[in-house]
């Protein structure tokens, strides 16, 4: 059976994104006017603290625009709190059609893609990689993840779709690997999302592979950074699935997003690529240097008009809070969304569990004491992931609830937005129970 070997999640009591109590007042929530009314509007008046931290940071302008969304189950429209606009010289607001840059919140949906290949039975989630593609049947593995490729040893155990989803195959990323593996990852173009056409200080340029297959055989080249189902190792892993999705279905991955997510979904405006007639609803993209903005991705002059050589199933696309709220939508009504049923209910409800192998050790890493499902963060009944550029993305299924942060600068560690925004969450909730009697 495809789904062999499923383990129950062991969740711990951590919210999504850290420790705390987000979103952890469902009665009270139940209670709020924006639960049953159909179109969408701002509900500033309903979340006072999380309003108040998006007037902070774009009026001291830190950021160009702080958005946040908030979908009530089944409900068709997100509600808003926040605003801004595209960019500091562009005077147009954003809303929920505005484009934005969600880089690792691609992630759930190359997962979700996987899932319904398993669902299909053209995958087993714990299927041996190398059945798919040979190329990566007798791996080597670093004795030191830092040291020379030279002194490696065989993998004890195959990798297997399940390690891939979860970030437990062994493999590196350009923003984890160090040592030579690191330079071999640059040398051989193993990149993933995209950031800008021009250098960035700091940041040294790569070419990327020629195509997604190109890059998947040679990183079948290079050894693993560690054991397969040992550790928890934030890696290029999810890009991979990006080509296991090709070999899979026959279908060229982006074309294989469209058909079987996007179209189905109604994601209208989500792509590798901005049409150029769409570049006028891109925000720009801000590098934060020494605590103030830099262009780094203008709208008018973006990358992302470019179609990518390598579309990066870890990073690649661009969305709009509608779009993304959709599949959100979409995973909260267990795969079905309006009267289109995208995705089977097992499929939704394996992959948003914690699918990590017992074997792994999660101590030290992002997501240590918690659990990861298909690609986002499986945890309390809650599923979801945040991209590169301040962006958030999540459901939880306790609640019936889906929300979403919406802002683009980089690195996220430059401001403590996604800290301020769930102690904001967290303070417009106890308020709520307090004035219910809760």
């Amino acid at each position: 059976m495809a789904y062999r070997n499923f383990a129950q999640a062991d969740i711990s009591r951590r919210s999504l994104f850290r420790g705390g109590t987000y979103l952890a007042a469902g009665a009270a929530l139940s209670t709020l006017p924006f639960g049953r009314e159909l179109l969408a509007h701002d509900v500033s008046e309903a979340w006072p603290n999380v309003a108040a931290m998006a007037e902070k940071y774009v009026s001291e302008r830190k950021v160009a625009n702080l958005l946040m969304t908030f979908g009530w189950g089944q409900q068709e429209h997100a509600h808003t709190v926040g605003g801004g606009t595209l960019g500091f010289g562009n005077p147009r607001d954003v809303d929920v059609d505005s484009l934005y840059r969600i880089y690792s919140m691609t992630k759930p949906v190359t997962g979700m893609a996987i899932m319904m290949l398993i669902d299909d039975g053209l995958l087993g989630l714990d299927q041996p990689l190398h059945d798919i593609m040979p190329q990566f049947r007798d791996m080597q593995v670093l004795i030191d993840p830092e040291g020379s490729l030279d002194n490696v040893e065989p993998a004890k155990t195959p990798i297997t779709i399940r390690h891939l989803l979860t970030h437990t195959a062994g493999l590196g990323y350009l923003i984890t690997s160090k040592g030579p593996l690191l330079d071999a990852y640059r040398e051989n173009g193993l990149v993933g999302g995209r950031v800008s056409r021009f250098p960035i200080p700091g940041i040294p340029p790569v070419t990327p592979a020629p195509n997604l297959e190109v890059w998947a055989d040679r990183l079948a080249t290079l050894p693993l950074m560690v054991q397969p189902a040992t550790k928890w190792i934030y890696s290029c892993s999810i890009d991979l699935l990006g080509r296991v999705i090709e070999v899979a279905s026959g279908k060229d991955f982006e074309t294989f997003l469209k058909e079987r997510i996007f179209e189905p979904c109604g994601m209208n405006s989500t792509w590798m690529t901005v049409p150029e007639s769409e570049k006028g609803r891109l925000t720009d993209n801000y590098g934060i240097a020494a605590g103030f903005p830099v262009p780094i991705d203008p709208a008018a002059g973006t990358i992302y008009t470019d179609a990518p050589k390598v579309p990066s199933g870890g990073g690649g696309l661009v969305s709009t809070p509608a779009d993304y709220d959709r599949f959100l939508r979409m995973l909260l009504g267990y795969g079905r969304i309006g009267n289109e049923q995208v995705m089977g209910e097992l499929a939704v409800r394996v992959g948003t569990s914690n699918l990590l192998p017992k074997t792994v050790d999660t101590a030290g890493s992002w997501i240590a004491g918690e659990g990861h499902g298909a690609g986002g963060r499986a945890t309390n009944g809650t599923f979801g992931w945040g991209g590169a550029a301040g962006t958030l993305g999540a459901v939880d299924f306790n609640l019936g609830l889906r929300a979403a942060l919406w802002t683009q600068y980089m690195p996220t560690e430059a401001y403590p937005i996604r800290d301020e925004y769930l102690a904001a969450l967290e303070a417009d909730l106890k308020a709520m129970r307090d004035a219910r009697g809760m």
